[in-house]
C-alpha cells in the first residue's frame, strides 16, 4: 500500500482539492452496497460526521473486502471527489484498502441499530466509538481546555493539591481510606483498634473529597489559584446525579469578598457555555437532536441572561408562598433540594439564580459568619434542569470565629492544624467555589445521567474497566 500522510476525517471533509489522492484511517461504522459498488461510512473520532468511502468491488475482490465490516479498523488511499449524495460535500473513491483489525459481526456488539445508554454502560470499553459518546468525550476535552484557558488568561495559577490526605474538607466523613496494611490481619493497638502508626504514612489517610483547604493556602501566597482534578466521595448514592469519583474545579482568591466571588462564578460559567457553543456546535446539535431538543435554547438562556441574586431567606419565602406542592417540604433552616432550586430558576425567575447567606447549621465550618449570628456568606449557583451547579463562599478569615465553629461541629483540629494556622499569620479576606465538572458536562450535553458524561464511571458496586 502506498505510504501517504494521513488526513484526519474532520479535515478531509473540508478539503476542496478534488482529484488528489488522500489517506484516511478509522473504524467502519456501516457498510452497504451491491455486487458492483460498496459504500463504507468511516469515522476516526475527530468529528461527529463520517466520510463515505466508495469502493468499486471489481477492483478489490470480495475476499479482500470480506473483513471490512462494522467495527473493523482500516486505512484507505483514494481520490477525493465531490459527493453525489446528500449530507456531505466530499467522499473518497478508494484505490487501496488495508485492514488493520477485523471485527467479527457475530460478536461485535455495536452493530447498526439503536443501543440503550444502559447497555452501552456495560461496554464502556467500546462506547466511545458511538456517535453519542464520541460527541460527549470531545466536548469533555474542549471544556477541560476552556477551563484552563479561562483561568490562565486571567492571571490564576494552576495549583496541584494532594489526592491522598489526612483531612476531611467537608466534615462529612464519607471518604475512601488509603492503606497498605494487611486487610485480613491489620496490626492493632492496646485498645484493639487498627494501629495506623504502622501504616505507610504513619497515620490514617484517605482519598480527597476536595482540594479547597490546600487551595486556600495557595491563594494566600499566590493571590489567585485554581485546582482541577479528581475527588472522591464514599457516599452510597446510586442516583443519576452522583459519582464516587468525579472531577472538580476549585478557584480560590485572596482579597475577594462574596460579591467578587459571585461575579467570577457567573462570568466563568458564561464563558464556558459560549466556548461550547462556538467550538462544539456540531456535537451539540447532534445531542440536541438525539436526546434533548431544548439543549441549545437552554445554553443560550444562560449566556443571554444576568443571574438573579437573592438571599436564602428571600428564596425560602418565595417557595413557601408559591402554592407549589413539593416532594420535600421547605421552611427556613432546611437544605434546599433540586426541586426547590429548579422552581426558582425555571418557574419563578426564569433566569439562573445565585442564592446567598444560608443558615450556618447547614453549611461547612469554613464559611464566613455574618453579623446576624445565624447565616454565613455561602453562595450556590442554580441552573435550569440540574439545580445547583456551583457551591462556594467567602471563607472565614478570623481565627477565633473559625475555631469556635470547628468546636461547635465537633471536628478534630489535629488533621487541619496547618489550615487553622493560616488565620494566625497574615490572614486576609478570601473566597472560592467548587464546580463539579460532570455537573457542567450534564448541562452542556443535555444528558440525563452523570454516568454518561465520564468515560469510566465509579458508582456503588461498579468499578469495572
Amino acid at each position: 500500500m502506498k505510504q501517504l500522510k494521513r488526513t484526519k476525517i474532520s479535515e478531509a471533509l473540508r478539503l476542496t482539492n478534488f482529484g488528489e489522492e488522500v489517506n484516511v484511517k478509522g473504524w467502519v461504522r456501516t457498510r452497504r452496497g451491491n455486487k458492483n459498488v460498496g459504500f463504507v461510512a468511516l469515522n476516526d473520532g475527530s468529528t461527529i460526521n463520517n466520510i463515505q468511502i466508495v469502493i468499486d468491488i471489481a477492483n478489490f475482490g470480495e475476499e479482500l473486502l470480506r473483513p471490512v465490516t462494522t467495527g473493523a479498523c482500516i486505512s484507505v488511499n483514494g481520490e477525493l471527489v465531490e459527493s453525489q449524495g446528500k449530507g456531505q460535500s466530499v467522499e473518497i473513491r478508494a484505490t487501496e484498502i488495508e485492514v488493520y483489525g477485523s471485527a467479527d459481526p457475530a460478536t461485535y456488539p455495536l452493530q447498526k441499530k439503536g443501543h440503550s445508554l444502559e447497555f452501552l454502560r456495560e461496554i464502556a470499553h467500546l462506547r466511545p466509538r458511538t456517535n453519542t459518546f464520541g460527541a460527549i468525550f470531545r466536548m469533555r476535552h474542549h471544556m477541560s481546555y476552556a477551563i484552563h484557558k479561562y483561568f490562565n488568561d486571567r492571571g490564576f495559577y494552576y495549583f496541584h493539591t494532594p489526592i491522598i490526605t489526612a483531612s476531611d474538607a467537608e466534615g462529612a466523613g464519607s471518604m475512601f481510606e488509603v492503606s497498605t496494611l494487611d486487610i485480613e490481619n491489620p496490626p492493632r493497638n492496646k485498645e484493639g483498634k487498627v494501629d495506623f502508626s504502622q501504616d505507610f504514612f504513619g497515620r490514617q489517610t484517605n482519598l480527597t473529597v476536595s482540594g479547597q483547604l490546600e487551595g486556600e493556602l495557595g491563594a494566600m501566597a499566590l493571590g489567585a489559584i485554581y485546582t482541577f482534578g479528581p475527588t472522591f466521595r464514599a457516599e452510597n448514592s446510586n442516583t443519576p446525579r452522583h459519582l464516587a469519583e468525579f472531577w472538580m474545579i476549585e478557584p480560590e482568591m485572596a482579597f475577594y469578598d462574596i460579591h467578587d466571588n459571585m461575579d467570577l462564578a457567573e462570568d466563568f460559567l458564561k464563558y464556558l457555555i459560549r466556548y461550547a457553543l462556538e467550538h462544539c456546535r456540531e456535537d451539540i446539535e447532534f445531542l440536541a437532536k438525539m436526546y434533548d431538543e431544548e439543549l441549545t435554547d437552554r445554553l443560550n438562556f444562560v449566556v443571554e441572561n444576568d443571574f438573579v441574586r437573592l438571599t436564602y431567606t428571600e428564596g425560602v419565602k418565595i417557595l413557601e408562598e408559591s402554592g407549589q406542592k413539593f416532594e420535600f417540604p421547605v421552611h427556613w433552616g432546611t437544605d434546599l433540594q433540586s426541586e426547590h432550586e429548579r422552581y426558582l430558576v425555571e418557574k419563578h425567575f426564569k433566569r439562573p439564580v445565585i442564592l446567598t447567606d444560608y443558615p450556618r447549621e447547614i453549611k461547612s465550618f469554613y464559611m464566613k459568619q455574618n453579623d446576624d449570628g445565624k447565616t454565613v456568606r455561602a453562595m450556590d449557583v442554580l441552573f435550569p434542569k440540574i439545580g445547583e451547579i456551583i457551591g462556594g463562599s467567602e471563607r472565614e478569615a478570623d481565627y477565633d470565629k473559625l475555631m469556635n465553629r470547628v468546636e461547635e461541629t465537633g471536628m478534630h483540629t489535629e488533621p487541619i492544624w496547618w489550615y487553622l494556622e493560616t488565620r494566625k499569620f497574615g490572614t486576609a479576606p478570601h473566597s472560592g467555589f467548587g464546580l463539579g465538572f460532570e455537573r457542567l458536562m450534564l448541562f452542556i450535553t443535555g444528558m440525563a445521567n452523570i454516568r454518561d458524561v465520564i468515560p469510566f464511571p465509579r458508582t456503588p458496586n461498579n468499578a469495572d474497566f
